[in-house]
């Protein structure tokens, strides 16, 4: 017989005390037992996630799997770095004392993930928990339930229970699981449950990690490469059907190259998916039937330029854009979460620093420009999670600001802002 939530959640808790987890060597081995079970899954992961979202197999491995997998051999390399003590100064008049910092797991953590990458959104913040030395109870989306069953068999061969575990379900058991005492919530979702849960770990003093979603603008000035920008963010708009957190969600563009750049995005777009994107086997599909609904409804057929056609049986939407939006339509209202893009036009970027800064903070900005000064004001007057300068989405790919940042395994968000400028290839088409 199945032990029940708080069962689980004290069997962690007894083998989080008893320091089973806290040896570095056993921190490692965990890592590794890790990595070889979801390379034995691998190919039922990519059945599961073709299952849920339709995703081809090629955009699993880019944005899941071997997003994850990278990850995880990042911080094997550097978790026994992370691992030691840190001398910090001591002052003159406590002289011959040595003053250090010791990093320590916090206990039982619970990751409460969502539908849209669930394989690399549950599974990472795993990675961070097991390098630092915790236990961990996983909860993924009921949303993405083939998904879900894949990770829950594949934790179960690798991990003893009261290690970790996954607990599969809807809203009831989020709500029992949000009701315990954890150590350390770490939950990535939408702003209404975000403050649910804030406010359920506040009822036990437990700090959260909450990474959650917002209206990301694109800003294209007029010196930018247009064709360049337009392949770009087709890309990162239009991946995972624009069911990505960071997928760039409205534009605004300079009304000097409004027009060619409306052409170079519809040309792209069609280069991307084809004719006819509800025949393409590798674009995916919405969610769910309440999902695909909400973002009809946020199309204005007077103001549709492209796409937006639909087939209610498989929950596909073609990549769709709208113009002539204004900042009162109901699709500027909130997140969009969908392949549907709305061009707002800006006479100057002045303005659009402006429009960006009178709305809530965004979780990612996106600026193409070839314009140095331009870069330094939007960098410098605007205020957003991460981003890419003449790119989009790719700095999630970066390991590398986790160490500059901070070299603790606690899997927090680290509170700088996180912009990748891809120089190198300014200039690419």
């Amino acid at each position: 017989m199945s032990m029940t939530i708080e069962e689980m959640i004290k069997k962690q808790q007894e083998y989080f005390a008893a320091g089973k987890t806290y040896e570095l060597a056993q921190r490692i081995q965990a890592l590794n037992r890790l990595e070889q079970g979801i390379l034995n899954c691998e190919q039922e992961l990519y059945a599961a996630l073709k299952k849920d979202l339709g995703k081809s197999r090629a955009e699993s491995y880019m944005c899941e799997v071997g997003l994850m997998l990278s990850e995880l051999r990042f911080v094997k390399k550097h978790v026994r770095k992370w691992s030691r003590e840190k001398r910090v100064p001591t002052p003159l008049a406590q002289f011959h004392a040595r003053s250090f910092t010791v990093q320590e797991p916090y206990g039982v953590v619970l990751v409460m993930s969502p539908w849209n990458y669930p394989v690399l959104l549950t599974l990472e913040p795993l990675i961070g928990a097991l390098a630092a030395g915790n236990c961990c109870v996983l909860k993924p989306s009921a949303y993405s339930p083939a998904t879900s069953a894949v990770m829950k068999k594949m934790i179960a061969d690798v991990f003893p229970e009261e290690y970790v575990t996954v607990i599969e379900g809807g809203r009831e058991e989020n709500q029992n699981l949000l009701s315990q005492k954890f150590d350390y919530i770490f939950f990535t979702g939408g702003v209404q449950v975000g403050k649910m849960v804030m406010e359920k770990a506040a009822a036990n003093l437990t700090p959260v990690t909450l990474e959650l979603g917002g209206k990301s603008p694109c800003i294209i000035d007029k010196s930018a490469n247009l064709k360049m920008t337009a392949k770009r963010l087709a890309f990162g708009k239009y991946l995972n059907c624009g069911q990505t957190c960071v997928a760039p969600d409205y534009v605004l563009v300079h009304e000097a190259v409004k027009e060619e750049f409306l052409k170079l995005l519809k040309s792209e777009i069609r280069a991307m998916y084809g004719e006819d994107p509800l025949k393409n086997p590798d674009y995916g599909k919405m969610i769910n039937r309440k999902h695909f609904d909400r973002v009809l409804g946020l199309m204005k057929e007077e103001k549709l330029i492209l796409g937006g056609e639909n087939d209610t049986e498989s929950l596909r939407i073609a990549p769709a854009v709208m113009d002539q939006v204004t900042e009162d339509d109901a699709v500027m209202q909130e997140e969009i979460f969908g392949p549907l893009l709305p061009i707002l036009t800006v006479g100057s970027m002045e303005e659009a620093i402006a429009f960006v800064n009178r709305r809530p903070k965004p979780l990612a900005l996106y600026l193409f420009t070839e314009n140095r000064e331009t870069e330094k004001n939007v960098l410098e007057y605007t205020s957003f999670g991460g981003g890419c300068i003449n790119d989009t989405i790719i700095h999630l790919a970066t390991s590398q600001w986790d160490l500059a940042a901070s070299e603790t395994v606690e899997w927090a968000l680290i509170m700088e802002r996180k912009v990748l400028r891809p120089s190198a290839m300014r200039k690419a088409s």
